[in-house]
């Protein structure tokens, strides 16, 4: 190769055919050493290690390839070449503006809008299979959720109170339990207590039910009582917010209640008054229990209605929001959706906008078709999510799936169409396209939230460019020309006349 190279080099330098000097240069050859071989096998090595590491720090901090960018940046318009820019972000899913991408936390863990009871769920498949469902890690940050929620500075005014303020901390749920008794014997209208029986001690979905509306009557009561009270100091400002966090929960639990005891339309009206009679709180995503509950429901017009006001550019997006708004609209053709005729005839404008929301879906989290194809088993969903992460995924999936199984020829369309995306994006990993780019960091916060019996899913896995391994490749090469030229080095030298 090096031998080559010069050839080209005398000939080009000199500007005359080589066969006028190939005389001499085969006595310059015939002069050289072993020694020499080796000196510029080690060179060349040494040359294109240095490269291969430029090369591979490069790609790290800024997602590409130098060579390839200085190629394409700068050589392609030297010959007539034309970079291929990625179309522009589409207006109605760009999600953040762009201030807020710098300031947007990557890892910002969410309190799950479908998490299951402990006691009647949770508990119950530890009970048949032996294997803890929840992660310590998840179940510590519901103990600091409760707290947050469910506690305020004048717990201390009230016995029951302080007993609960106790009773969040405790690790034990046997203790957790056990506390909850003994605020129910100081105060029989102490609602976080029966929030806590209900959750952990009631076996089934109607037990937890019951309690919840013991909950929900002692909760109206301190709930009016504050709202009488509350401009009168902090502290009772405190306390309203409290109890009014109360009241929500108890609401929103009882309409899962009758949601999974196949009560679809009464949970349906428990969820619309609640989102009526507290609309600020719409950072606790109650609208994505509706969705799930009108899908059920089959009512896609309501659907369609509740995802016009909630999947807007200013508000966050979820796994929720992105694939209801593709399966909605891959319902319209996936019927009659097929791919061979496809191929054939071209897409309709039905089955563009179809394809375009499973794509605006898939980049925003990667992970949910997986699981909606059955190409990975499911586990119970967390109690915490991390948005556009496998936790996310499973969440979603969990009580999906089969809403899509419903809709004839969606999860076709959605096979045929998913692993597009990512031919789109190179590396989703570093680029976004409709979305703020993919989070780096969703595979530890997974694993922390996630069993340690499920795979986690990490994909999209980056690409590394055809230059990493060219550079890598050749840097091999050289070192290993290197050691055969040092360890055999005569017969490298007639090998290299040769």
């Amino acid at each position: 190769f090096h031998l080559a190279l010069f050839k080209l080099y005398v000939s080009v330098l000199l500007g005359k055919p080589l066969s006028l000097f190939l005389p001499t240069v085969t006595v310059f050859l015939s002069t050289l050493t072993p020694k020499f071989y080796f000196a510029l096998t080690v060179t060349s090595s040494f040359i294109s290690g240095l490269i291969f590491v430029f090369e591979w720090w490069h790609f790290r901090k800024y997602g590409t390839s130098f060579i390839e960018q200085v190629s394409v940046s700068h050589l392609r318009p030297l010959i007539g070449g034309v970079e291929n820019s990625p179309p522009p972000p589409a207006a109605f899913s760009s999600g953040e503006n762009e201030p807020n991408r710098q300031n947007m936390p990557e890892c910002k863990v969410w309190r799950n809008p479908l998490n299951l009871f402990r006691g009647a769920e949770y508990s119950r498949y530890m009970w048949v299979t032996g294997k803890e469902p929840l992660t310590y890690y998840d179940m510590n940050l519901s103990a600091q959720d409760h707290q947050n929620f469910f506690t305020c500075d004048t717990d201390a005014l009230r016995p029951s109170d302080t007993v609960m303020q106790k009773a969040w901390r405790e690790r034990n749920p046997q203790a957790r339990i056990k506390a909850a008794h003994q605020a129910l014997e100081l105060n029989n209208d102490c609602a976080t207590a029966y929030v806590l029986l209900a959750e952990e001690e009631a076996t089934t979905i109607v037990d937890a039910e019951k309690y919840f509306k013991q909950a929900l009557k002692a909760g109206e009561m301190i709930y009016r009582k504050s709202q009488n009270c509350h401009s009168q100091s902090p502290q009772h400002e405190a306390q309203l917010r409290r109890d009014t966090n109360v009241l929500v929960y108890v609401k929103r639990r009882l309409a899962m209640c009758a949601r999974k005891l196949g009560r679809i339309r009464e949970a349906v009206k428990m969820m619309r008054d609640l989102m009526k009679e507290f609309p600020l709180l719409s950072m606790l995503n109650i609208h994505e229990n509706l969705l799930e509950a009108l899908l059920e429901l089959q009512a896609y017009a309501d659907v369609q209605a509740v995802l016009a006001k909630y999947d807007d550019i200013s508000l966050p997006k979820s796994a929720t929001i992105c694939y209801t708004a593709a399966l909605l609209k891959a319902r319209a053709v996936s019927e009659r959706f097929s791919p061979e005729t496809a191929s054939k005839r071209g897409l309709s404008t039905a089955e563009i906008n179809a394809v375009e929301a499973i794509h605006r879906a898939v980049e925003f989290n990667p992970h949910v078709p997986k699981y909606l194809l059955e190409m990975k088993s499911l586990v119970l969903p967390p109690e915490h999510i991390l948005k556009r992460g496998d936790s996310e995924a499973v969440a979603y999936a969990f009580f999906h799936l089969q809403h899509w199984k419903r809709i004839e020829g969606a999860l076709n369309l959605l096979h045929c169409t998913w692993e597009g995306t990512f031919r789109m994006i190179p590396y989703p990993l570093e680029k976004g396209h409709l979305f703020y780019p993919y989070p780096s960091c969703t595979e530890t916060a997974d694993r922390e939230l996630l069993p340690t019996f499920h795979e986690v899913s990490v994909y999209p896995q980056k690409e590394l460019p055809f230059f990493i391994h060219f550079t890598a490749g050749l840097c091999s090469f050289s070192a290993m020309l290197a050691l055969l030229t040092h360890q055999f080095p005569e017969l490298m030298v007639v090998f290299v006349k040769a």
